[in-house]
C-alpha cells in the first residue's frame, strides 16, 4: 500500500500546488469567477466533464450497476443528456449574457431585481447541499485509503478543496478539473474498466452468472428513469454550477461544441461505472450495500500502483464536483444575496476588492460545507432535496425566460415560490426520496407561471430590448469590456 498511499499523495499535493499557481492569475472578477471567459475547446470540455460526473456518478454510479445490472447507467446518462442539450439549445446564448450568475439573468429577462433575490436562495441551497453531497463522499474514500474516521476524512478532503478553491478561484479549480479529468479517464475507463470485465470472465461469463435482468437496458424501472430524467436532465439546464462553467467559454461556440463533447464523454462513463458494478456483482455477490462495489474491486483485484491511481481517480470525481459547487454556492451567495441585502449590487467596486470579497466567501461556505456535512450522513437524501428544489423553483422560471416572450416578473416570481413551497411540502408529506415531490411541484411551477404572467402586464419593452442585445452577444459585461465579434 505504501506505492498507492504516494500516489495520492502526490496527486493531493498537485491540487494544492495548482491552486496557488492560479492565485497568480485571478487578478479580477472575472478571472476569479469565470477564469476570464478565456478557456478554449479542449480545456472547457474536460473542466464540463470533471465537475458534473462527481462522486454520486463514480461511486454511485458502480453501485446502480451493482443492484440493477447495466439498467444503472440511467442516473448518469440522464446527466449526459442534460449537459447535450444544454449545449446544443441554450449554452450559446448562454455564454453570450456576459453574466455571473443564473439570478443575474433572471434579472435582465424580467427588469427589477425581484426575482433575483428569491431565486438566489433557492439556487444557494442547492449549490450548498450538492457541495455538502460531494464533501462526504470523502469518508468513503479516505475510510479505504487510510482507515480514518469519517469527520477526520471529511476535514481532510474538504479542506484542500476549500484551499486551492479560495486561492485561486476559478482559475484554480479549472486546472485542477483538467488533471481531475485526465486522471478520472485513466482510472475508470482505461484502467478499472478492461480489469473488472477481465477480473469477471469477460462478458459471456456475466451473462452466464447473473439473471437476464441484469442485461435488460430498461431493468432499472421505466419510472425511476423518467424520474432521473426530470431532475438530472433538468437540473443539468439550470444549475448556477453547470452554467458558471459556460460562463467561462471563450466563445459561444465553443460553449457549444466543446460542451457538446463533454455530454458524450458522460455517455461512455455511464456505461462504463454500470458495466464495472455489473463485474462486481460476479466478483462479490453478497456485500453489504451495494454502494461498496467500487471500494470493494479497487481493493481486492487491482494491482500495487494501479489501486492508488483508481482511487485518486474516485478522489478526482469528488473533488471536481465539490469545488465547482463551492464556487457557485460562494458567488451565489455573495454576488446574490449578501450584495443585494446591503444594497450595493449595483455599486461600482475595484476588481481586488471583488476578488479579495468573492475568496473570503469561498472560505466562509467552505467552513459551512464542512460543517454540514460532518452533521449529515445520508448522501442520497442530500442530493434529492438538492435537485428537487432546483428543478421545481427554478426550471420553468429560466426556461420560461430563455424561450417564452410573454413570461413576466410576476409570473417567474409565482413560479419559484409555488413550486419551491409544492416541493418542500410533498417531500414533508411523501417523503424525501418520493417522486411525488419533483412531479408535482413542477406541474405547480409551470401552472403558477402561465397563469400570473398572462394576468400581468408584458414584460416592459425597453427590459426586452436590453434582453435581446445581451442574447445577441451586442452589450458587454461592463464598460471597459470590448463588445464580442459575431461568431
Amino acid at each position: 500500500m505504501a506505492v498507492d498511499y504516494l500516489v495520492i499523495v502526490v496527486y493531493l499535493a498537485g491540487m494544492l500546488a495548482m491552486g496557488w499557481w492560479g492565485m497568480r492569475r485571478a487578478r479580477s472578477k472575472s478571472e476569479f469567477l469565470v477564469a476570464g471567459r478565456r478557456l478554449g475547446p479542449a480545456m472547457y470540455s474536460g473542466t464540463m466533464a470533471a465537475i458534473v460526473l462527481g462522486g454520486a456518478s463514480t461511486i454511485g454510479g458502480v453501485g446502480l450497476g451493482y443492484q440493477y445490472g447495466l439498467s444503472g447507467a440511467w442516473m448518469v446518462f440522464t446527466i449526459g443528456l442534460g449537459l447535450l442539450a444544454l449545449s446544443v439549445f441554450f449554452s450559446a446564448r448562454i455564454a453570450r449574457l456576459k453574466v455571473y450568475t443564473v439570478s443575474e439573468m433572471l434579472d435582465l429577462r424580467y427588469g427589477g431585481g425581484r426575482a433575483g433575490v428569491i431565486s438566489g436562495v433557492v439556487m444557494w441551497a442547492y449549490t450548498l447541499m450538492l457541495a455538502v453531497t460531494s464533501t462526504i463522499a470523502y469518508a468513503t474514500i479516505f475510510d479505504v485509503l487510510f482507515d480514518i474516521n469519517r469527520t477526520l476524512a471529511i476535514v481532510l478532503g474538504g479542506s484542500i478543496v476549500v484551499a486551492y478553491s479560495t486561492l485561486g478561484g476559478m482559475w484554480s479549480i479549472t486546472l485542477t478539473d483538467m488533471v481531475q479529468f485526465v486522471v478520472k479517464t485513466i482510472g475508470v475507463l482505461l484502467l478499472l474498466l478492461p480489469i473488472a470485465v477481465v477480473k469477471a470472465g469477460g462478458f459471456a461469463a456475466m451473462k452466464a452468472e447473473l439473471p437476464t435482468g441484469y442485461f435488460d437496458p430498461l431493468g432499472i424501472g421505466g419510472e425511476t428513469i423518467f424520474t432521473y430524467v426530470l431532475i438530472y436532465t433538468f437540473g443539468m439546464l439550470i444549475g448556477q454550477d453547470i452554467w458558471q462553467r459556460v460562463f467561462t467559454a471563450r466563445s459561444d461556440r465553443t460553449a457549444k461544441w466543446g460542451g457538446t463533447v463533454a455530454g458524450t464523454y458522460c455517455l461512455a462513463y455511464a456505461l462504463a461505472g454500470a458495466v464495472i458494478g455489473t463485474a462486481a456483482k460476479v466478483l462479490y455477490p453478497k456485500l453489504g450495500s451495494a454502494d461498496d462495489a467500487f471500494a470493494t474491486i479497487v481493493k481486492e483485484e487491482l494491482p500495487v500502483g494501479v489501486r492508488g491511481l483508481v482511487l485518486a481517480a474516485a478522489l478526482a470525481a469528488v473533488m471536481s464536483t465539490s469545488s465547482g459547487a463551492l464556487i457557485a454556492c460562494a458567488t451565489v451567495a455573495n454576488n446574490d444575496i449578501w450584495s443585494r441585502l446591503r444594497g450595493i449590487a449595483e455599486a461600482p467596486s475595484d476588481d481586488h476588492d471583488e476578488v479579495r470579497g468573492n475568496r473570503a466567501f469561498i472560505l466562509l461556505m467552505g467552513i459551512a460545507v464542512i460543517g454540514t456535512a460532518i452533521a449529515i450522513d445520508d448522501v442520497v437524501q442530500a442530493l434529492t432535496v438538492a435537485y428537487n428544489l432546483l428543478v421545481g423553483g427554478l426550471l420553468v422560471p429560466i426556461l420560461g425566460g430563455l424561450v417564452w416572450r410573454r413570461g413576466t416578473v410576476y409570473g417567474a416570481l409565482a413560479s419559484v415560490v409555488v413550486g419551491g413551497l409544492a416541493v418542500i411540502v410533498l417531500m414533508a408529506t411523501h417523503g424525501i426520496l418520493a417522486n411525488e415531490p419533483v412531479y408535482y411541484g413542477l406541474l405547480a411551477s409551470l401552472a403558477a407561471y402561465l397563469a400570473v404572467s398572462l394576468a400581468t402586464p408584458a414584460t416592459d419593452a425597453a427590459v426586452l430590448a436590453a434582453w435581446r442585445e445581451r442574447l445577441a452577444g451586442r452589450s458587454p459585461e461592463l464598460a471597459s469590456e470590448p463588445v464580442p465579434a459575431s461568431q
